[in-house]
């Protein structure tokens, strides 16, 4: 059986991580692509809560391999904290030794770095993620699989952790790394993730020819993809369906489907363009309150996220770059009881409107959102399991951003447990 991708459609907290759950019950392998652990999934089940950030979101399902892809960039100690927390073994948990780590170095310059920007900086989380990446990319980081040659990784390290230090010190003004931590920190990573580390590529190749599904996760949203989205207000990987190429080694030719999360409105975290942000009493409403599980405050920062309505120019785009087959919605309870509801269906700028998304950041400062308003409705969605619960407000809500984006509904979230899914169509063949 082929493979298929869950992509957020949006800038991130789409409620991937619910619907990877949902899925990946008829998924021998879940294979998260990109990104770090700025990133953060939910999963709600029967089994309980659990917040994820870099492992993926399948580990509540024995039979399922959960895979973290090179694309991916590893800071071990958090992958160390979550696979203690729920209590991983090798049999569940595969690490590509192609993944780059993340060193106590890019975690320090990754703040310094945003402190120096000062009202200009990005809104990164502050986990080295960006950090990793330029050393990846500028080949001067260092792999997973290298901890599984401690003699060549402690010839290495010096020379690195005096260059590094000679930026934190010089360019930045801060303390230095202290080399014996770094020996210390590795030879533990070294004894106790090495299970884990092996090449994924034939894994996934395996499962595929062996007629096997695998779910590919993604982190972030198609609008922070370094290419394509809101430059510089991005990621530093391709959340897109290109990064899951690249991300696992995979061939475009193993997909079966390509889905799109989409929230029932909008949110963002972090500096950036969002044409659509609210404020006030609306914008508290979406919000909902910190102590709810379901409330928009992010999983990894904990920090509140803007909220607006849903953006279907960007909705369209998003699908238009990622080739969606289908697209999932979320949230759609947090509308029930509004009187009305806006969608926004273009942009106007400088004077002029405009269907198309411009990745430009400047341009899109200046998009006006031109909204179209759609009746609400009083009647709950929270919960529902049958198509035939759905009201017509809902009902007709859903149908106008299908026609918006351009894509087909399959699957509409009611709520944050797994069973809160109400399947339109199946998205996984059997």
């Amino acid at each position: 059986m082929p493979a298929y991708a869950v992509i957020g459609a949006q800038w991130g907290d789409e409620g991937k991580g619910k619907i990877i759950d949902v899925l990946a019950e008829d998924a021998a392998i879940i294979a998260r692509y990109s990104g770090g652990n700025n990133a953060g999934h939910t999963v709600m089940n029967d089994a309980g809560t659990f917040k994820l950030h870099l492992v993926p979101s399948g580990i509540c399902w024995p039979h399922a391999m959960n895979v973290i892809g090179n694309g991916v960039v590893v800071d071990p100690d958090v992958l160390l904290k979550e696979i203690k927390e729920n209590k991983l073994d090798p049999q569940h948990l595969t690490v590509s030794d192609r993944a780059h780590l993340i060193m106590p170095w890019h975690i320090i310059l990754d703040r310094l770095e945003e402190e120096r920007r000062g009202s200009t900086a990005i809104g990164t989380t502050g986990r080295g993620v960006g950090p990793a990446y330029v050393d990846k990319v500028s080949r001067q980081g260092l792999r997973v699989g290298e901890l599984l040659d401690p003699q060549d990784l402690v010839l290495r390290l010096p020379e690195i952790v005096n260059f590094k230090n000679e930026m934190i010190t010089k360019v930045y003004g801060g303390n230095p790394i202290n080399i014996d931590t770094v020996f210390q920190k590795t030879s533990e990573w070294i004894s106790e993730l090495a299970p884990y580390i092996r090449p994924v590529e034939n894994l996934i190749a395996e499962a595929l020819d062996s007629n096997r599904n695998v779910i590919v996760e993604g982190a972030q949203g198609a609008l922070l993809d370094l290419d394509h989205g809101t430059y510089p207000y991005v990621t530093s990987s391709n959340p897109t369906v290109g990064g899951t190429l690249t991300g696992l080694g995979m061939g475009p030719t193993s997909y079966g489907g390509v889905v799109g999360v989409y929230k029932a409105y909008c949110t963002r975290v972090g500096a950036g363009p969002f044409p659509t942000e609210i404020e006030g009493e609306v914008a508290e409403s979406l919000r909902g309150e910190r102590s709810n599980p379901n409330s928009e405050y992010g999983t990894t920062t904990g920090r509140a996220r803007r909220v607006g309505w849903f953006d279907g120019v960007a909705g369209r785009y998003s699908a238009k770059v990622n080739g969606f087959d289908a697209m999932i919605i979320t949230r759609l309870d947090i509308l029930d009881g509004w009187d009305e509801i806006k969608i926004c269906i273009a942009y106007e700028i400088d004077g002029i409107r405009t269907e198309q998304f411009p990745v430009d950041a400047a341009m899109l400062e200046r998009a006006k959102p031109i909204y179209e308003t759609v009746p609400g409705w009083k009647e709950s969605t929270r919960s529902i399991t049958d198509e035939n619960q759905l009201n017509d407000g809902a009902r007709a809500y859903i149908s106008k951003l299908e026609q918006i984006v351009g894509v087909r509904t399959k699957i509409i979230s009611t709520g944050p447990l797994r069973k809160e899914t109400l399947v339109l169509d199946p998205i996984i063949n059997h």
